[in-house]
């Protein structure tokens, strides 16, 4: 059991506020209240109740449906009965003679005064004939009144001359009475035999039935919600835990976390809830380094943009070069926000448009496209044939961010090449270039973010966003890039696309 206990400041005399009153503290009425009407729609509350509600509604349904089967079986008993005691007559009557005598039956009276003498009614059964319209005889196995009432008798004998026999229920004082009129034709004769039963006590016993299996089934639900509050309350516990730790997280403290044991449901969400903070607090730790790292790069040439107009003099030559220089500032700034609202698209679904495109054709325009970077020995490595789909803007923007890679760490007597291939099973594009190479150690980072390699000393530095561009446009395509590269000896970007199955 959970103890949850209340720290109260020391008082200046070194007691607890607990202390100096010399009870626990006490919330007020109305908080108690607030607490308890807060408890009720709780989900564990919800729950037991809906539970609750679902077996009182079953033991309800249950208790009808058992009473209505008994009584349908007690309908069946008595018809069965009453049917016995017709068939019992009916033999009496084909015979024709008196079983006892051996004397033929000289009326429709004398069968049925014979009939009556033979057989006594049974505890809430009641037998009556009919000869001519009239009541003959009338037997009554100990029925509550001890006799039929008038009204009874009236509706029998206006029974008594249909032609088929009649199954009914008549509602008297003393309980509904269930009865068979069978029509009599004998000797000329015309009468009716009546088969009554009053089931009183029998319905008196099923309504026992029903009432005791409510008490029952009351208990039962006493017992089950007993049961079923600390249950729930086991069951919802990693769910408590799961909006404790909701409540702590916040942009600046992503680290909380639930702790699981065992397995099931419950702890499988709190694993699924661990991993979506994970990704959250990766998110967010990207973010803010790459605000910082944007933040950095746009800091650089606006500090130098301040710093030469606040020294700008009246000096002609003076004031083109610092213009000169501004522009040229402006322009690397715009270059680094083309680059980030790239890689802000890259995030939409409709960051690439794919469409058929020759790959061939697609290989020489980029080599025609890429020569305008810089003065290279420009090579075409290869040429794949057949159609890819990609889209041709991002792509282009791709290879192209390949080659002014290429063109920034390589002279102007190196080599930079542009090649592609095809295969059954996916397309290449590639950048090749035999200039300065990368490290080992930045191999693994060249595709973050405002990455750049260690190479320090060359005069151009880009803002280390164009490889992020072509790895996410690679993925886009569901693709990669492949960096083969050795210092002194140059690299090779490799753009690899799996084909989607049904290109020619």
């Amino acid at each position: 059991m959970r103890v949850e206990t209340t720290w109260s400041p020391p008082r200046s005399d070194g007691t607890s506020g607990a202390d100096a009153v010399g009870t626990p503290e006490r919330l007020p009425a109305r908080s108690r209240l607030a607490r308890w009407f807060a408890g009720a729609r709780s989900l564990r509350s919800r729950l037991i109740t809906s539970y609750v509600v679902l077996l009182s509604t079953s033991a309800v349904v249950t208790s009808l449906v058992l009473s209505e089967v008994l009584i349908i079986r007690l309908d069946q008993r008595i018809q069965r009965a009453e049917l016995q005691e017709v068939l019992e007559l009916e033999r009496m009557m084909n015979d024709g003679r008196d079983p006892t005598t051996g004397e033929p039956f000289t009326s429709l009276s004398a069968l049925f005064d014979v009939y009556f003498a033979r057989n006594v009614p049974s505890s809430g059964e009641g037998m009556v004939a009919f000869v001519g319209g009239r009541v003959h005889q009338t037997a009554v196995g100990r029925l509550p009144s001890g006799d039929v009432p008038r009204h009874v008798i009236d509706q029998w004998r206006s029974l008594a001359s249909q032609d088929d026999h009649t199954i009914g229920r008549i509602d008297t004082e003393r309980g509904e009475m269930r009865y068979r009129v069978e029509p009599i034709e004998f000797g000329g004769e015309s009468g009716a035999f009546v088969v009554a039963h009053l089931p009183r006590r029998d319905l008196e016993d099923i309504a026992d039935v029903r009432e005791y299996s409510l008490y029952i089934a009351l208990g039962m639900l006493l017992l089950a919600g007993l049961v079923m509050w600390p249950l729930a309350g086991r069951v919802l516990a990693p769910l408590r835990a799961l909006t404790r730790t909701a409540h702590t997280i916040s942009e600046s403290d992503l680290t909380g976390r639930i702790r699981t044991r065992g397995s099931g449901e419950a702890v499988e969400m709190a694993h699924a809830f661990n991993a979506m903070l994970d990704r959250l607090e990766s998110a967010f730790r990207s973010q803010r380094i790459f605000v910082q790292d944007a933040s950095h790069e746009l800091r650089d040439p606006l500090t130098i943009c301040r710093g030469h107009l606040e020294l700008l003099t009246d000096d002609p030559a003076d004031q083109r070069a610092t213009v000169a220089l501004v522009l040229d500032e402006l322009n690397r700034i715009g270059r680094i926000v083309d680059d980030l609202q790239v890689l802000a698209d890259a995030d939409q679904p409709d960051f690439v448009r794919p469409a058929p495109v020759d790959l061939g054709d697609l290989t020489v325009e980029l080599l025609a496209k890429a020569g305008a970077l810089g003065s290279r020995t420009w090579l075409l490595d290869g040429v794949g044939e057949g159609t890819v789909l990609v889209d041709r803007h991002r792509l282009t923007e791709a290879v192209l961010n390949l080659a002014h890679n290429a063109v920034n760490h390589t002279r102007s007597d190196q080599v930079v090449a542009v090649g592609s291939s095809r295969t059954d099973h996916e397309w290449r594009l590639w950048v090749r270039d035999t200039g300065t190479g990368i490290a080992e150690a930045d191999r693994e980072r060249v595709f973050e973010r405002f990455a750049r390699g260690a190479d320090s000393r060359r005069a151009y530095q880009g803002a280390g966003l164009g490889l992020a561009i072509v790895a996410l446009i690679a993925q886009a395509h569901g693709g990669r890039v492949d960096l083969v590269s050795a210092p002194g000896r140059g690299s090779t970007f490799t753009i690899v696309v799996p084909l989607p199955g049904d290109l020619p």
